[in-house]
């Protein structure tokens, strides 16, 4: 093995590994995005006109907080915030769908690259410290793709390789039948993608609207597998956690896990009064930090909350956490 050889460590395989490096983060960004503009799209909370969980009531609630980096890009939403919202959602399936099948790639990661960083200029701009921010993280993930592309499995790497055999006059015969079978093949595959997340789409509204916007729940969920915002049973576990109460300090509180796998915290805004509310924040569905100097603090976007009450006290969020009922009995503090 030659000298150079032994410097590049790899020869062959390590310039293969070096095409395919980015292609797990872009199917990552490809699926998340997606993912976002159908949990929007399918919310009915998010896109009425008003109401708790609505934009308009997001909107709001970051503008009473004064959180933005700029706050004219609120106050232009505000005018209309159901089109902002729609296009938001619509910008992200549309980002999600090029940089997974890398058709236009470049042009899709500029969009999902814009549309982080206004989240992150209106929403995650005072997260502290801010690499708890994951819009910014999100942003700085786009920007390989915005300078390189997608050069492997694409649709756009397949239709450069055909120009380029085109230009040099290569495609004859049966290449060329082949070859437009093959294109034929990845754009009917591309349509059924479209098709088979758009009719997802229209199925998943159109059960939502059958149960009626008041009662359903969005189907935002949070880690624990619960829709964030709307508990089965409002102010009530499913019951059966404990924690002794000498492990709840005065002015702090202990973590539990409820028996549907969600996890609370029980606290002791005085000693003897005890409550207990989720751990899953109300606007995104992030788990809150543990209680500190009486509040709740979400490290995802900022939101904070009252850890006696579970009142919101900094938007985003604009419900409360979810209060859970509990007993004091036999030295121990039971969750209902």
């Amino acid at each position: 093995m030659s000298h150079a050889a032994a410097e590049d460590g790899g020869g062959p395989w390590r310039e293969t590994a070096s095409r395919y490096a980015l292609l797990p983060l872009r199917i990552f960004l490809g699926i998340t995005f997606i993912y976002a503009g159908m949990d929007k799209l399918t919310d009915p909370d998010f896109l009425a006109a008003s109401g708790a969980g609505s934009m308009a009531d997001q909107l709001n609630g970051i503008d009473k907080a004064g959180s933005a980096a700029i706050p004219a890009m609120i106050d232009l939403a505000l005018k209309a915030p159901e089109a902002f919202g729609t296009a938001i959602a619509f910008g992200e399936l549309a980002v999600g769908l090029g940089v997974l099948c890398g058709l236009l790639t470049r042009l899709a990661a500029v969009g999902g690259a814009l549309i982080s960083l206004s989240l992150w200029l209106t929403v995650s701009w005072q997260v502290e410290p801010y690499y708890y921010g994951n819009d910014l993280v999100y942003l700085m993930a786009w920007l390989p793709f915005v300078l390189a592309g997608a050069p492997v499995l694409s649709l756009d790497a397949r239709l450069a390789a055909r120009r380029d055999q085109a230009a040099r006059g290569v495609l004859a015969g049966a290449g060329r039948s082949r070859r437009s079978v093959l294109d034929a093949g990845a754009a009917v595959l591309g349509l059924g993608a479209v098709g088979g997340v758009m009719g997802g789409v229209g199925l998943w509204r159109g059960r939502s609207g059958d149960s009626g916007a008041s009662a359903a729940p969005t189907p935002s969920t949070s880690p624990s597998g619960n829709p964030s915002g709307a508990p089965s049973s409002p102010g009530r576990a499913r019951g059966g956690a404990s924690v002794a109460v000498k492990a709840v300090p005065v002015g702090g509180g202990a973590k539990v896990m409820e028996s549907s796998g969600s996890a609370a915290y029980v606290v002791q805004p005085k000693q003897g009064e005890f409550a207990a509310f989720s751990a899953i924040c109300t606007h995104s569905g992030c788990p809150v930090d543990p209680p500190k100097e009486g509040r709740f603090n979400c490290p995802c976007h900022g939101s904070v909350f009252d850890a006696a009450t579970g009142e919101v006290l900094n938007g985003p969020a604009t419900k409360p956490l979810r209060r859970i009922d509990v007993r004091e009995q036999g030295g121990r503090v039971e969750l209902q």
